[in-house]
């Protein structure tokens, strides 16, 4: 799926990895090829301490609920991935409504907020997308980059350490990990972060300009 997004910071800073970093995680998007959420299921999201409530929300959300909900997110997909933000929307929308335990309706949604640049949103649904099923990189990513453009530098860092352990060959992550080190002023871990992803991606203009700015090599 594809859902355009923008985002930065500082205005020089925004210039210069704004494009690149929004263009990777929407090719993440389109290609779905990581987060693969096709096996979540409801139960992954009850408290296991309460069997009476856990049978209430099986309940709840039925396997017609949950295969309809697929079928809407596949739609959302599609529409996002040809622009169609405002139908994709409303495709997310339904799909969460019938399964709220739908992983690809959130994210994909998170996007779209993300997108319109209503970060909130998109930081509510991508956490969601995460809590069912952690350690995935785009969630986090996702969050992250939303946490860099409120200005929320410390929150996308921690994201980003986490999403480096998650995938250490992801060159988006090391790329956006450095961005997110420099703002905070560490030139040691944005160069680390920055020779990692020219190391996955000698092409990575981005991580080579910030490597350029901090100082490694």
């Amino acid at each position: 799926m594809a859902i355009p997004f923008s985002v930065r910071g500082l205005a020089r800073l925004r210039r210069i990895w704004r494009q690149p970093l929004a263009l990777c995680l929407m090719g993440v998007a389109l290609c779905g090829c990581s987060f693969d959420l096709g096996s979540l299921m409801p139960e992954k999201d009850k408290p296991q301490e309460a069997p009476k409530a856990a049978a209430a929300t099986e309940s709840a959300v039925s396997a017609d609920n949950v295969s309809e909900a697929q079928v809407h997110t596949a739609k959302g997909q599609t529409l996002a991935k040809s622009g169609e933000t405002a139908g994709a929307l409303d495709e997310f929308n339904r799909a969460i409504a019938l399964d709220p335990y739908n992983a690809q309706a959130l994210y994909g949604r998170a996007l779209i907020y993300q997108g319109s640049n209503e970060h909130n949103f998109a930081i509510a649904d991508f956490s969601a997308a995460n809590g069912l099923n952690p350690q995935k990189v785009e969630p986090l990513l996702g969050r992250a980059t939303s946490y860099l453009a409120i200005g929320k530098v410390k929150e996308a860092a921690a994201d980003l350490d986490e999403a480096s352990e998650a995938d250490p060959h992801n060159a988006q992550v090391w790329t956006a990990r450095g961005q997110a080190y420099e703002r905070l002023g560490d030139r040691a871990k944005a160069a680390a972060s920055y020779n990692k992803a020219v190391a996955l991606r000698p092409r990575d203009d981005a991580a080579r300009s910030g490597l350029a700015r901090v100082g490694g090599g």
